[in-house]
């Protein structure tokens, strides 16, 4: 069957509500956009897409998160019957992260949660902006680890994480391993930036695809996938991997899984988790920890 045949294009006749919601200094328009591309133009499927205002989003997420509830309360009140469809991109998702948190009663009404681009893990600019998370902006709020929520959400609803990467596990402005975590189904599209994900063509056959099938991803188990897990409980800052090349091999796996250290010459430590392949070590996560927290990898390092 060819993606744009009208089965794969519109692949279900099931009715439902759609939300769609745009990010960071963003308005709504791209966001519809996709939303709109996903349903059929004569189809009485209601879709919302709120536009929160760009100036608003520079400033913090709690208003943010208290808007998206009331219209997602309105349209369940509204439509009791109808499953929901839920697509956010970068900032719109860690929203719909925090919305599902305040209500699990509607988790068993969620067909399906998909996450663009998002920096579930902790933005690494944000955290640049706002290091000691002093300031009660936006900085903040993109800097704060949500994945234990996404987590706990993604082992009930069939979730996906759909990501770009121009190169160095990046899209431009999200690392890659930032959008990664348990029970979610990883989509990876190669030369995407973040910007062009919130509407992208390639993004709407993602979406369309995992529609056909929405799963709880199954826990991985290989070593590479528990040492990366053990890092992530010390709240590291997950970053792009151009500076592998300067760091060195600490720990090597019977798999062939490597650990990786490098030491900026602001004395912040990077760790590296990498493959074995043909062609050489392929890095897989990259992050670096603070100075204030240094101990705790030291610690962790020692017992992995």
């Amino acid at each position: 069957m060819s993606s744009n045949s009208p089965q794969s294009e519109f692949p279900e006749s099931q009715d439902f509500i759609l939300f769609a919601q745009h990010g960071w200094a963003d308005t709504h328009h791209d966001i519809a956009q996709l939303a709109h591309s996903l349903v059929k133009p004569d189809a009485n499927r209601p879709i919302y897409t709120p536009d929160l205002g760009w100036i608003d989003t520079w400033l913090t997420i709690a208003l943010l998160i208290d808007t998206v509830e009331k219209i997602a309360a309105e349209a369940i009140a509204l439509y009791p019957n109808l499953p929901l469809r839920i697509i956010g991109h970068s900032m719109g998702a860690l929203i719909w992260l925090e919305v599902l948190d305040r209500h699990r009663e509607w988790w068993h009404k969620i067909h399906s949660l998909i996450l663009v681009g998002s920096p579930v893990g902790g933005s690494d600019l944000g955290r640049l902006f706002d290091p000691l998370r002093l300031f009660p902006l936006i900085a903040r709020d993109l800097g704060t680890n949500r994945r234990r929520v996404a987590e706990a959400i993604a082992s009930q609803v069939p979730t996906a994480s759909i990501v770009g990467d121009i190169g160095n596990n990046t899209d431009g402005t999200v690392p890659v391993s930032c959008s990664q975590f348990t029970h979610a189904t990883f989509v990876r599209l190669d030369g995407l930036r973040h910007a062009t994900l919130k509407n992208h063509p390639r993004v709407a056959e993602a979406v369309r695809q995992f529609w056909l099938n929405p799963t709880i991803a199954s826990i991985q188990t290989d070593t590479a996938s528990l040492l990366i897990a053990k890092l992530r409980s010390l709240n590291l800052t997950d970053i792009n991997n151009q500076n592998f090349q300067y760091a060195k091999v600490i720990k090597i796996y019977p798999d062939g899984t490597k650990l990786w250290m490098w030491t900026n010459p602001l004395q912040l430590t990077h760790i590296f988790v990498s493959h074995s392949q043909d062609r050489g070590d392929r890095c897989i996560y990259s992050a670096y920890i603070g100075l204030l927290e240094k101990h705790k990898l030291t610690s962790t390092i020692e017992n992995i």
